[in-house]
């Protein structure tokens, strides 16, 4: 690496094919936001000449951030890919979003990756959502790169950054973090800074100077390889650490030089097994320039150290019924196992599904079975159903570039797939296979909608299913209790994001009202009631009469109602009447409208007529007794409470629970579980955590993640209660 000559670019203006497995690079772009992944991803594409200029390509567009919304909130929302060819090697570049609300498509960008390029800004460090990416990659051994950018800032600082680097991702070996090349300055500028002009190969010992917009190679003065001895000593001894050939460390500590070559071979083995974690930088190319700084020597990188889809597990996979079947790794002539990993709409084409091909190879026009399970609680329907594809073709920008088959271990977009949704496996026809999906985050901040106007509403649902089914980590809830519809997003900025799809993509206009929870009410204390029902207005007449004794329960109980009538008082077909009645109006309420649970009422006496007495007439005194029981009882009003777990870093543990107590939650305990972080349990009325989600992540700087579950319901403080009726009726 660094010591090759340089590779012939692919042309600008061609879809990129693949013909074989070994020939496919599927590296995802991580990092935080504004960490210069979308930049460096466009530098990759300008070296490898697939854009005419930095990140534009023929129609004057760029490469990635091509969506209205990207434009206009400054930032990715969503997943890209643009593929590049560098060296006879087509490099599938996976640009990710760096914001914690669109960490679905981050998971989708790595279940379609071979390997991670992980992008840190030199003026920014890294943050604690990337260090638990980085986990998340090392709890599966996916290869990972670091690259350094920003170092044009004032007080970018390489070596400073490097140390960050090694204490950050270096926590099990640091000497398995170590840079690959040094920066070298140029003349230092009126303002003290000596920007950053080429590189230094530690091991090539080569000088690959930018600063004329093309990579020129030349060898170091004698004055400065003793500035780089100690870094590449250091650097040798932790990649023949990690050399499969044992008697290599024993030449080197007896003084003999190592091969270069076997060098390369050992440390591209190192990098590709996902053991050792080479630094680089790189910086965007000037205006005008052909490469940006180190981007050469990325994609040697990507081309030589990381690994072919070859070296990838096959997928575990079953039979739609759950029979578990063998698959060969990246077969292209296997039974076809192809993933959805984004789905998306065109105005134009319709919905565009981006696949990732694990076995078997894709054509256009040929039917597939598309098997989806598992995602039913989030608005996805279980599927299994033939469909038959459209054209392939691979992305680039806003363009769709036709070709004529995808492969094993590479990806494409088919087009007018009409069921197919993210998450969905796409197999042969008569042999279909369902893959095991990737872990989706849960959505965990509630946003209520509804129409704006009647054409809006007409549209609605409609709109709705087709962002639903774009993007599994949303979930559409109708709720019976509040007769709410309510998106479950996973943060402020996803919320924006699925309102501005909504009204420029399908045409909905919504607007966002207050999310209300499910309350309920139950009786404080025993108390009794009388229905009577009795009316005569000619003709036939109704006549009920009925008296209860409603008691409360202990939470869980729901309703019970008891029979204790002697006497043939209320004749024995109208007591399932009377049930019925008190049963509608638990239903809808005592006291503020929500529905009556945990209670016993007892049905003791009452009254019928030979001919007037009727099955609605004692429903209806059934139901007036409740109420007239509940006119005389205190009422409780019962809220959700939530079981609350919230994984988050030692730091910030006790302002987690001191926030939680501040929301009238009850700690039940902490955890530790290693690696620094503490397991808090909590329970916190669910009303108190509409926006946990949002305040979470401010609170421990985006470190935190955490999980609800419903644990019961409970009554509510009298002065909250009080509180809610009034909104309630101001609502009204």
């Amino acid at each position: 690496m660094g010591d090759k000559a340089n590779a012939h670019p692919g042309a600008a203006g061609r879809a990129v094919a693949a013909d074989h497995p070994a020939s496919v690079r599927n590296v995802a772009l991580v990092g935080h936001s504004g960490s210069g992944k979308t930049t460096l991803m466009e530098a990759l594409a300008l070296t490898a000449g697939a854009v005419n200029r930095a990140g534009r390509v023929e129609d004057g567009g760029t490469v990635s951030d091509y969506d209205d919304i990207e434009h206009r909130q400054q930032r990715s929302v969503q997943l890209s890919l643009v593929p590049v060819e560098w060296d006879g090697i087509k490099i599938n570049l996976l640009d990710t979003p760096g914001y914690a609300d669109f960490v679905g498509e981050l998971r989708a960008g790595l279940r379609a990756a071979d390997a991670a390029l992980f992008v840190v800004s030199a003026s920014d460090g890294v943050d604690g959502s990337t260090r638990m990416v980085w986990e998340e990659c090392a709890a599966v051994g996916m290869p990972r790169a670091i690259v350094v950018t920003h170092l044009e800032a004032a007080r970018a600082d390489f070596e400073e950054m490097m140390r960050t680097c090694a204490e950050a991702f270096g926590a099990d070996d640091p000497d398995a973090v170590l840079p690959l090349y040094q920066p070298l300055h140029g003349p230092q500028g009126h303002d003290g800074h000596a920007p950053v002009t080429g590189l230094v190969g530690l091991l090539s010992q080569k000088l690959f100077d930018y600063s004329s917009g093309e990579r020129k190679e030349s060898e170091p003065g004698e004055d400065q390889l003793p500035q780089m001895e100690e870094a590449r000593n250091r650097l040798i001894e932790g990649i023949i650490s990690e050399s499969e050939d044992e008697t290599l460390m024993d030449l080197y500590l007896g003084g003999e030089q190592i091969d270069l070559k076997t060098l390369i071979e050992d440390l591209e083995r190192a990098v590709s097994r996902g053991i050792f974690f080479p630094v680089l930088a790189a910086a965007p190319a000037a205006e005008g320039a052909r490469q940006g700084l180190g981007t050469v020597e990325l994609l040697e990188l990507i081309t030589g150290g990381f690994p072919t889809p070859l070296e990838r597990e096959a997928p575990r996979v079953t039979t739609p019924d759950g029979k578990p079947r063998e698959l060969k790794a990246c077969d292209p002539d296997g039974p076809l196992v192809a993933e959805v990993v984004k789905t998306s709409s065109d105005p134009y084409v319709g919905r565009v599904s981006l696949v990732r091909i694990f076995s078997g190879t894709l054509r256009p026009d040929e039917t597939v079975h598309v098997s989806g399970h598992g995602l039913a609680d989030r608005g996805h329907e279980d599927h299994d159903v033939d469909e038959r594809i459209g054209a392939l073709s691979t992305p680039f920008g806003k363009q769709q570039r036709p070709v004529t088959h995808a492969i094993a271990g590479d990806l494409a977009c088919v087009a007018k797939l009409n069921r197919a949704e993210t998450g969905d496996t796409l197999s042969a026809r008569d042999a279909p296979l369902l893959m095991e999906p990737w872990e989706m985050p849960d959505p965990l901040l509630p946003l209520a909608i509804q129409a704006h106007s009647k054409p809006d509403e007409d549209k609605l649902s409609q709109g709705l299913s087709r962002l639903v089914a774009e993007d599994p980590t949303m979930r559409l809830e109708q709720n019976q209790d509040t007769h709410q519809v309510v998106l479950w997003c996973l943060g402020e900025a996803h919320a924006d994001v699925a309102l501005e799809r909504l009204r420029r993509r399908y045409g909905v206009q919504v607007d966002v009202i207050p999310h209300r929870v499910s309350l309920r009410e139950t009786f404080a204390t025993k108390a009794a009631g009388r229905g009577r029902h009795v009316k005569q207005s000619g003709g036939h007449g109704q006549y009920a009469v009925c008296e209860i004794e409603v008691e409360p329960l202990p939470g869980g109980s729901g309703i019970e109602f008891v029979d204790k009538v002697v006497g043939g008082a209320v004749p024995r077909q109208f007591i399932p009447s009377v049930e019925r009645g008190v049963r509608a109006q638990a239903a809808k309420g005592v006291a503020a409208g929500h529905p009556l649970i945990d209670v016993r009422v007892t049905l003791l006496d009452g009254k019928a007529h030979s001919v007037d007495s009727s099955d609605a007439a004692f429903q209806t005194a059934g139901a007036l007794a409740l109420r007239e029981a509940a006119a005389d009882a205190k009422i409780h009003l019962l809220e959700p409470v939530a079981e609350v777990t919230v994984l988050v870093g030692d730091d910030y543990v006790g302002a987690v629970m001191s926030d939680l107590s501040g929301r009238r939650g009850r700690v039940l305990g902490t955890e530790q579980v290693g690696g620094g972080r503490t397991l808090v349990r909590a329970e916190v009325p669910e009303i108190e955590i509409g926006r946990y989600s949002f305040d979470l992540r401010s609170l421990s700087h985006g470190t935190a993640r955490f999980n609800r579950r419903y644990a019961r319901h409970e009554p509510m403080p009298l002065q909250v209660a009080e509180r809610v009726r009034e909104q309630e009726q101001d609502a009204s």
